[in-house]
């Protein structure tokens, strides 16, 4: 195989990778978008945390790298358009993220030979949140849902029948004020 062939053969890879990434429009959440009737997508929820990611960035608790955590909050959701979305407060469910590594690995598979690797290695760092930069994208991650429910009436909390004390275990490092009319 030539060099030509080579680039060519990677770029349909990334082509299709693309393609196949397009179904998390239609992994549906657990939230209601501020405002709105219906559900969030998935991909819907990339782009805010992205977005919140980058607003926020100046209120780290340590020094982090933006285009790390961003990567990170791209990816983070892939593995659910085999696995579904399962609302936080039932994330430790056995065997979820075992299913989401498997489907973010299949999805991941798809690009050049060595890519997959590096991307899966920054899915299992923030899924550990041990690093300030895995630490800060969990937090973040939790922002956009937790502002649908502050300002939609806890709809997803009680839909999902989650209790109280789950809300605050799960969220005690957020601090994000409260809509006077709630």
């Amino acid at each position: 195989m030539n060099a030509a062939d080579s680039v060519n053969g990677d770029i349909e890879r990334v082509l299709s990778f693309i393609v196949e990434i397009e179904k998390l429009k239609d992994v549906k959440r657990k939230t209601r978008p501020v405002g709105l009737d219906r559900y969030e997508n998935s991909a819907e929820h990339s782009w805010h945390v992205c977005l919140s990611a980058l607003m926020l960035k100046e209120f780290a608790n340590e020094p982090i790298n933006i285009d790390r955590v961003i990567k990170m909050l791209l990816i983070h959701d892939l593995g659910e358009v085999d696995a579904g979305d399962t609302i936080i407060y039932q994330s430790e469910t056995q065997g979820i993220k075992e299913k989401e590594a498997a489907g973010l690995k299949r999805i991941l598979d798809i690009l050049p030979v060595g890519q997959a690797d590096t991307y899966m290695a920054l899915w299992y760092e923030f899924e550990l949140g041990e690093t300030a930069d895995a630490s800060f994208a969990k937090a973040i991650d939790r922002v956009p849902p937790l502002l649908h429910n502050l300002y939609g009436e806890g709809h997803s909390w009680r839909d999902n029948e989650v209790p109280k004390e789950k809300v605050f275990s799960v969220n005690r490092r957020i601090v994000i004020p409260v809509p006077l009319n709630l």
